[in-house]
């Protein structure tokens, strides 16, 4: 389970960094930033793969009232520009600048830093599994993201966005076969980009 090992170690206000949403075929990029309030953490924070659709929900809501929570969305078409790796970085750099308190460290799950000014930033591998501000920031970044694609779903309904959250399933290919590509969709992935390209 994650605990504050990391975060203690710093000695000094620490960010937890996470995001959500760069597999999709669709839809933004979402990332989040958190400093939890050590007197007041949510029980069961996890990595937020590891959990429930409804126990993300309710941490989320705890999350959020217990800590300092920061969120950054990088759409579609900035991704289709600037590719995922950067609009990941771009997003978590904007949910740090989202902070009503800047932290004086970052740990980052994964093992790639991002510009965050001054700030420095620690990328740890699998940090989302072993530092409680991490997974606590998986929560906010992937329960955001969801929300936003249950939106999109509205929109879109055909391709069933609200259950698979834009993702390559078979649902959801069959479905850009049968009505083709939305606004929302990535026109840089595969296979998109060879249905863009078998067009022209």
């Amino acid at each position: 389970m994650p605990d504050l090992k990391i975060e203690n170690s710093l000695n000094c206000i620490v960010a937890g960094v996470d995001e959500a949403g760069r597999g999709p075929l669709c839809g933004p990029v979402v990332a989040a930033a958190v400093i939890l309030n050590k007197s007041n953490i949510p029980n069961g924070l996890d990595d937020s793969k590891k959990l429930t659709a409804k126990k993300r929900e309710l941490l989320f809501e705890q999350i959020k009232a217990s800590s300092i929570v920061g969120v950054g969305i990088v759409w579609q078409n900035i991704i289709d520009k600037i590719n995922i790796l950067q609009a990941t970085k771009k997003a978590m750099a904007e949910a740090v600048n989202k902070l009503s308190q800047l932290p004086k460290k970052i740990i980052v799950d994964g093992n790639q830093k991002f510009n965050a000014g001054t700030i420095e930033v620690i990328p740890i591998i699998k940090g989302d599994s072993i530092s409680l501000s991490i997974s606590a920031a998986s929560i906010i970044a992937k329960v955001s993201r969801d929300r936003i694609m249950e939106e999109l779903h509205n929109e879109a309904p055909h391709y069933n966005w609200q259950k698979n959250a834009g993702y390559g399933t078979r649902e959801h290919l069959e479905a850009i076969e049968k009505f083709g590509i939305s606004k929302y969709h990535r026109k840089s992935f595969a296979p998109i980009k060879h249905m863009e390209e078998d067009r022209y």
